[in-house]
């Protein structure tokens, strides 16, 4: 099993290509079951989820193919095609890889009238219940069974779904883009209320509209979709990494560098750079995306995770590696998941000073970390442990780095680029 190791101290300087975004390109994807005819992404992350979710859609009819790039290139190109589906069934072996897996529910029900989905896996950061996604496509008319471990969906009359209401009692972002994807070819109109708000969720309003759908409220909390008979194909650009980049900018002022990332979108990662701003770090968006720059001390830090416009969960553990070089305490609450601080003992390791009480996290900043051996739990708390180890003293080696790969593409090269002592190493 791969290592990564790292030798900190380096001062990182130059510029970081954002890829586009893992969150958006498996939202994505499953889009292709919609349509019997080809849809393309362009700027599709080289990711482990990516390939494993290119293979459920082969699983139920559709065909892949990549086109055009070069193994050395960032980011490819992928036209899919479900022509016909042959199999409206996403299997336990398949499903249990990723938690986004969920996603193929809402567009086979949609097109095909039923869905047997396994229920899914994924990182292990918390109890996430598909509740949400069941009673919300109930709304709009499906019958839906759990049983021995799959979901099993239907749409009683004609196969198509009937549209309806549905107001989400917390937001889901799952949960909102798979009664999207269904909602789209029901025979009347949905209205979902307190709907995610994420980046992600007006990208896949925006590729469906592309798609022929019809939707309104995109960006807010209400969107209404007035369903169609049929959607066509697309080709359709994948959004930038937000959280990619906010977790270089993260890495870039823990070294105290200075970094452009390039192609970073700064309106979709405005709580991200509000806080570095906040935590002293020189914000400035440019031409080529956002420059990261880091010459003095960090300072102090009190932040809450919460849904979009809010500060992401999804950047919470990268920055609080950042802050154990900050002067004085900084203050964590995570909101969303309840078992997200797993990356705290290996920080400690590390020689990080950092009180968990439930759910809130207190960060001292030290003067110093030193290196060590670690261990990944999950895809972000592996990120935080590649933050910690640029500006600890001394070698970090980082196990289980697969977590990283379903993330993050070709980390290394990213960050040897810009002057970090970094490499992949295998274990014979």
């Amino acid at each position: 099993m791969d290592r990564i190791l790292i030798r900190g101290g380096n001062r990182l300087s130059g510029k970081i290509p954002i890829s586009g975004a893992k969150n958006a390109a498996l939202t994505l994807m499953p889009c292709a079951l919609l349509t019997d005819e080809p849809l393309t992404l362009r700027n599709l992350p080289r990711l482990a989820d990516v390939d494993s979710f290119g293979h459920l859609l082969n699983e139920l009819g559709a065909s892949t193919a990549i086109e055009g790039t070069r193994p050395t290139d960032f980011g490819r190109v992928m036209t899919m095609r479900a022509g016909r589906l042959t199999s409206s069934v996403a299997p336990y072996d398949i499903v249990r890889k990723m938690r986004a897996s969920i996603l193929v529910l809402g567009p086979l029900l949609g097109r095909a009238g039923e869905a047997t989905v396994s229920l899914p896996g994924g990182c292990a950061i918390g109890n996430r219940p598909i509740d949400l996604h069941l009673k919300a496509l109930e709304a709009i008319g499906a019958e839906i069974e759990v049983a021995a471990g799959y979901v099993k969906a239907s749409a009683p009359q004609g196969g198509r779904l009937s549209g309806g209401r549905y107001r989400f009692p917390v937001v889901s972002v799952g949960a909102t883009e798979n009664v999207l994807m269904a909602a789209v070819l029901a025979q009347g109109t949905t209205i979902l209320q307190n709907a995610a708000r994420e980046p992600e969720i007006v990208d896949l309003c925006n590729l469906l509209v592309a798609m022929g759908a019809s939707i309104s409220g995109i960006g807010s909390e209400t969107l209404e979709i007035e369903g169609k008979d049929r959607l066509h194909g697309a080709t359709y650009k994948v959004m930038p990494d937000r959280i990619e980049a906010g977790s270089y900018a993260c890495a870039a002022a823990i070294t105290g560098g200075d970094v452009v990332l390039d192609g970073a979108c700064a309106d979709d990662m405005r709580a991200t750079l509000d806080a570095l701003a906040e935590a002293g770090v020189t914000v400035e968006e440019t031409q080529d995306g956002v420059r990261i720059a880091a010459d003095g001390p960090l300072r102090p830090l009190t932040l809450s995770t919460a849904p979009f416009p809010g500060f992401a969960t999804d950047m919470q553990a990268q920055f609080m590696a950042m802050q154990c070089r900050a002067e004085g305490a900084s203050v964590f609450t995570e909101t969303i998941f309840e078992n997200r601080y797993m990356h705290v003992p290996e920080l400690a390791r590390m020689g990080a000073n950092i009180e968990v009480r439930g759910r809130t996290a207190v960060v001292h900043g030290v003067d110093r970390m030193s290196g060590a051996p670690v261990m990944a739990t999950d895809l972000r708390a592996s990120m935080s442990l590649i933050i910690a180890g640029l500006m600890a003293e001394g070698e970090t080696q980082v196990a289980r780095v697969y977590h990283l790969d379903r993330g993050y593409e070709r980390l290394e090269e990213k960050l040897q680029a810009v002057g970090a002592d970094i490499e992949r190493v295998g274990d014979g």
